[in-house]
């Protein structure tokens, strides 16, 4: 299953705003406001590939106040410890 991390810029005291809006949208399994170089950060999966990008580019990055994203795909799932 095609996972990806977003890291996401906001307009100044929009954060709040956008985390709520964010935690509706499909596919975003976690979010959270964070310090730092960037304002919130969502872990959203999907069922293929393309489906992930579809959420990224139409439902993420589109989102009122958002002002850039950095996203991460991950390439190999953590290991099951033995």
């Amino acid at each position: 299953m095609p996972v990806a991390f977003v890291l996401i810029n906001t307009e100044i005291g929009s954060e709040s705003e956008v985390l709520k809006t964010l935690k509706s949208v499909e596919g975003v399994v976690e979010a959270y406001a964070v310090y730092g170089v960037y304002d919130v950060v969502a872990k959203i999966t999907a069922n293929t590939m393309d489906k992930l990008k579809e959420i990224v580019t139409w439902h993420v990055r589109r989102l009122d106040k958002v002002r850039s994203t950095l996203t991460m795909i991950v390439v190999e799932e953590p290991s099951t410890p033995k």
